[in-house]
C-alpha cells in the first residue's frame, strides 16, 4: 500500500476491524517513512452474473438499478434503510450462489420478489405489479389472494 502523503511503499497495519456486517475490513495504517496515519477499506471483489434481458440482450448486473427498484417498491413503507441494504446483500449472495455466469432477468425478478415477500408484502405487490405488467384488477387480486393463502 502506497502512502497517500509521501508515496512510500512501506506501511504497517495498526488496527483492523470488520465493518458493513463483515463485508469490509477497515484498516488503520501508518507510513514507516513519514509516520502519517491513514485508513483503508478492503472488500472482496466478487463477480456478479450478467443479466439476459427479455429481448435477448445482455448487460452487467447493476446494483443501482436494483436499489432504485426496491426503493420505489418500499416507498412510504415501514422498512428501514438497514433492512433494505441487508436484503440487497442477501440478493447479491443468492445471485453469486447460483454459480452462473449469466442469469435471465426473469430469474432475477423472481429472486427479488421472494426477498420482498419476506420484507414487506405491500412492497412485494407493488414490485410484482410492475414486473409482471398486470393488465387488469383481476390479476392484481389474484396475486394478493396468493399472498393470503401463504
Amino acid at each position: 500500500m502506497h502512502c497517500p502523503f509521501c508515496s512510500a511503499t512501506d506501511t504497517k497495519v495498526i488496527d483492523s476491524r470488520l465493518v458493513s456486517d463483515g463485508h469490509q475490513v477497515r484498516r488503520r495504517r501508518e507510513c514507516l517513512a513519514c509516520h502519517e496515519r491513514f485508513t483503508t477499506f478492503e472488500s472482496a471483489e466478487l463477480v456478479m452474473p450478467r443479466i439476459i434481458k427479455r429481448d435477448g440482450s445482455r448487460e452487467p448486473f447493476n446494483e443501482d438499478k436494483l436499489r432504485n427498484g426496491l426503493l420505489r417498491s418500499l416507498e412510504k413503507r415501514p422498512v428501514s434503510v438497514e433492512q433494505m441494504e441487508l436484503a440487497i446483500n442477501k440478493l447479491k449472495s443468492q445471485l453469486r450462489a447460483t454459480g452462473e455466469r449469466e442469469l435471465s432477468s426473469e430469474m432475477l425478478g423472481n429472486i427479488i420478489m421472494e426477498q420482498l415477500k419476506k420484507l414487506d408484502k405491500v412492497a412485494y405487490v407493488r414490485f410484482a405489479s410492475v414486473y409482471r405488467s398486470f393488465e387488469d384488477i383481476r390479476e392484481f387480486g389474484e396475486e394478493i389472494a396468493k399472498l393470503g393463502d401463504e
